[in-house]
């Protein structure tokens, strides 16, 4: 199925609305390449849906820092699969499925662009949000412990936009980010293409494509 912004925030609704009728939490999953838009569709919901609904929890939180992609001698391919710590995502999706709306909130690590670093216990997630928006690359792949995060969502969306749109948008972010206009050019197309097609082949297991434009 493949829907629109406008369409996705009603589907985010009934999903919310669910949770709110039926008690339990929602977990929505958004997956989709390097400057797809999954970070643009995740704003969106969270100035359309009513404040306090949800929270978002974003993957990237999950990246090893620098020093340990330099370690294990990784640095150069950071945001393939093997730069998160995918287990502990793993364990910090378990830890909100279960909670309960008395319980103590849970803290989620986030991911400072600027910094280029994950900072840990940045995100409260308070154990009565009925919705929580986690997004990502590497949501509905199929191996390792990401394999494990399909089974735990109510809901799975890949978001995509035309190629070079994508790619305009990546280069852009990395060179608001720091980078130069040939450094940008390279990793946009390089280390970030690389994990764009391993994103690209988990489109077939998401429940809806949303396009932007």
């Amino acid at each position: 199925m493949s829907m629109h912004a406008e369409a996705a925030l009603d589907a985010a609704r009934v999903l919310l609305d669910a949770a709110l009728r039926e008690g339990g939490r929602r977990l929505l999953g958004i997956a989709g390449a390097p400057g797809a838009g999954k970070s643009t569709l995740t704003q969106l919901l969270v100035e359309r849906l009513p404040v306090g609904s949800c929270t978002v929890v974003p993957m990237d939180g999950f990246h090893l820092a620098d020093v340990a992609l330099g370690r294990l001698g990784r640095l150069e391919r950071k945001g393939a699969p093997d730069t998160f710590d995918a287990a502990g995502y793993v364990a910090l999706l378990q830890r909100l499925r279960t909670a309960r709306p008395q319980d103590p909130p849970v803290w989620a690590p986030m991911f400072e662009r600027e910094l280029e670093q994950p900072i840990a216990g940045a995100i409260e997630v308070p154990g009565d949000v009925p919705l929580v928006i986690t997004e990502g690359n590497y949501l509905l792949a199929d191996d390792g412990a990401f394999a494990q995060v399909p089974a735990m969502l109510d809901a799975r969306w890949f978001v995509e936009v035309p190629e070079p749109l994508r790619h305009r948008r990546l280069i852009a972010r990395h060179e608001c980010f720091g980078k130069t206009p040939p450094q940008a050019r390279e990793w946009a197309l390089g280390p970030d293409e690389t994990n764009a097609r391993l994103v690209a082949a988990t489109r077939g297991r998401a429940d809806a494509v949303v396009e932007l434009s």
